[in-house]
Order: structure tokens, then sequence, then C-alpha cells
């Protein structure tokens, strides 16, 4: 792979990692705790939608985004013939 290739896949893969990890904190530290009072206004079968977030929904947003990451990189690996 040349070098301007490498550069372009490396700063696309960066990109799509911020993208994610911003999702991720916005789930985790916001919905889990800057906005836990407005979201514990809502309830769900008696549970506050804000401490869902705060104890499960977070981890399974984290996960969901691991599964969204393994199909846009290989996605981007295909795009620069660097896939298995």
């Amino acid at each position: 792979m040349s070098p301007e290739k490498a550069q372009a896949y490396w700063k696309e893969n960066i990109s799509m990692i911020i993208k994610l990890l911003i999702v991720w904190f916005v789930f985790s530290f916001g919905c889990g705790i800057l906005f836990i009072n407005e979201l514990n206004a809502i309830e769900i079968s008696g549970v506050k939608l804000g401490y869902w977030f705060a104890q499960q929904g977070s981890i399974y947003v984290f996960v969901i985004l691991i599964f969204v990451y393994v199909k846009v990189m290989t996605g981007i690996d295909e795009k620069y013939g660097v896939n298995e």
C-alpha cells in the first residue's frame, strides 16, 4: 500500500473511531449522568430510564457499537484492499 493510501486509510479509521466514541460518551456519560433527571421522568416496566441507562443501557450501546465498528471496518478494509 502506498504511503498516501495508508494515510487515508488511517485517517478514515481514526475518524470513525472518534465518531463511535462520541456516541458512546453521549449515551454513557450524557444519559447516565448529565440527563438522568430528565430521563428518570420516563419509566419503562417500573424502571426509571435514567437509572437503566446508567446501569445497563450504556453497556448495550457499547456492544452495539462494537458490531457497527466491525461492519464499517470491513467496508473500509475492502475499500483500501487490506481485507482478509
